[in-house]
């Protein structure tokens, strides 16, 4: 089993990049992919650079990779209650390629932040809204006040009632 793993956010010290990463780690796989969306940097999305420019490179090579995984574990950044703008960017411009941006993988959908709601606003956005994008969204997991409750040096889940929550997901699959 391949998964793509991936926090949705251009951050260098993505917590989302950190809590996706662990949250595959405990899947047992044959081989995790993390990619970091610093690597699919495109020109702010719009009709108008898509008439002059095509589809661009950068997300025909997204879709790709994530055309390699048999899951996907995805943690959100929440950014003004809605998706970061570096997220939001590349999912334009990998809808105006294939409206099945997920292309029907299962996926695990987590979010986390430093405060107490834990992403609560761009997880329930994201859960409604993937489905219609191709995502077969099997579970979702919040992480509340990361640095509470996260421990960065180890990369693991520090609250054991939390760490156990995302454990009984994961053995759900």
């Amino acid at each position: 089993m391949k998964i793509i793993a991936f926090g949705a956010s251009n951050s260098k010290n993505s917590i989302n990049k950190h809590l996706a990463t662990y949250a595959a780690s405990l899947f047992g796989a044959t081989e995790v992919q993390v990619i970091d969306l610093n690597d699919y940097q495109m020109p702010l999305y719009s009709v108008d650079l898509e008439a002059e420019i095509g589809q661009h490179e950068l997300a025909k090579a997204f879709l790709h990779t994530l055309s390699t995984a048999d899951l996907l574990v995805v943690s959100m950044a929440e950014h003004n209650g809605n998706y970061s703008a570096a997220f939001k960017n590349i999912y334009d411009w990998c809808s105006r390629i294939t409206p099945k941006v997920f292309q029907d993988k299962p996926m695990l959908l987590l979010a986390t932040s430093p405060g107490a709601r834990g992403g609560a606003s761009v997880l329930e956005i994201a859960k409604n809204a993937f489905p219609r994008y191709g995502a077969d969204v099997k579970a979702t997991f919040s992480l509340p006040s990361f640095n509470d409750n996260f421990d960065l040096e180890k990369g693991l889940i520090t609250d054991e009632e939390y760490d156990a929550d995302l454990r009984k997901l994961i053995f759900l699959f």
